[in-house]
């Protein structure tokens, strides 16, 4: 990026009326010979969108490259327009949960959003983080020092400090870790009557239910790399349409070797020390069938267990694919 770009002064997203378009273009980000992220293209709308991926995928620096922490290594990354690298005015639409904690333990949740108002330069702070408080039931605790919480309450202490300005765009990094699940089930309500305003939110998981019950949108990220996009149903049917393995335990595991081959369901079939080892085509059609096929040979089933559900094992199949 030039000099003249960076010191540019375009309008600010906050000034205008219409919905903000968050984009990366071509955007790669290294931390010296690491690269964290590798040539990601996407675009964000209105709407909640998950940033699924394993730990160490990139999501957490493509949040900062967003945030205005980070500048991309190569390509560019706006909010309409405008880049968050080196253009404060953007941080007015911007709202960020990052993954640590970020708070000053000795403060109550009280003081601690009140100063996130005050350093926004907002006309009354107190009301504003009372609203704020208020958002995330924790108004009743909002006089403790934070330092006595629970990590699922310091977790809602950070939202309302980051929705305190009321920001068109919230990041949040992993924010359901350590929530209850009453906690958890009322922040997805939050996020997405939030989303249903028009604002963006984008929030990074490596839990493929979070992303499922909350985002209108997926972005899978696996070493740095974009491995795939689009809506949640369409990602959880590649995920649960590509082959699985199993390892099967049972009274006859030859026999029933020589019973699942015949099965169009299965592409291929091992025996090993362990037990039979079934590499199905079809999981929804192979676990239909197996019970059936093996009552049928009179062959008892001792154990069956799926031997790639790893994230890291479907993630890997989906940059392949």
């Amino acid at each position: 990026m030039s000099a003249i770009e960076q010191t540019a002064a375009p309008v600010a997203p906050a000034e205008r009326d219409s919905p903000l378009i968050v984009r990366f273009e071509h955007v790669t980000h290294w931390y010296g010979n690491v690269v964290a992220v590798n040539d990601i293209s996407l675009e964000l709308g209105p709407g909640v969108t998950g940033l699924l991926g394993p730990n160490g995928a990139g999501k957490s620096t493509i949040l900062h490259l967003l945030s205005g922490f980070l500048s991309p290594s190569r390509g560019s990354v706006t909010i309409d327009g405008v880049s968050p690298w080196r253009h404060p005015d953007v941080f007015r639409t911007v709202g960020l949960v990052p993954e640590r904690d970020s708070v000053y333990a000795f403060l109550t949740a009280r003081e601690f959003v009140t100063a996130s108002a005050k350093l926004h330069r907002l006309p009354d702070p107190k009301a504003a983080a009372e609203r704020a408080l208020d958002l995330v039931e924790i108004e009743q605790a909002a006089d403790r020092p934070i330092q006595t919480y629970s990590k699922g309450m310091r977790q809602r202490a950070k939202v309302a400090a980051a929705l305190v300005h009321d920001p068109k765009v919230l990041l949040l990094d992993e924010p359901f870790n350590g929530m209850d699940p009453r906690q958890r089930l009322h922040m997805m309500d939050l996020l997405r009557g939030l989303g249903g305003q028009g604002r963006t939110i984008l929030f990074s998981s490596h839990i493929l239910e979070e992303v499922e019950k909350l985002a209108d949108t997926v972005q899978v990220v696996v070493a740095g790399r974009l491995a795939a996009s689009g809506d949640y149903r369409t990602i959880r049917r590649l995920m649960t349409n590509r082959p699985h393995v199993f390892v099967l335990r049972s009274t006859d595991d030859r026999a029933l070797a020589g019973v699942l081959i015949a099965s169009g369901a299965v592409q291929g079939v091992s025996l090993t020390a362990g037990g039979l080892e079934v590499h199905a085509s079809d999981h929804g059609t192979f676990t239909r069938e197996l019970a059936k096929v093996t009552r049928a040979a009179g062959i008892g089933l001792r154990e069956v267990v799926p031997s790639d559900e790893s994230l890291e094992s479907v993630f890997a199949y989906l940059v392949g694919s």
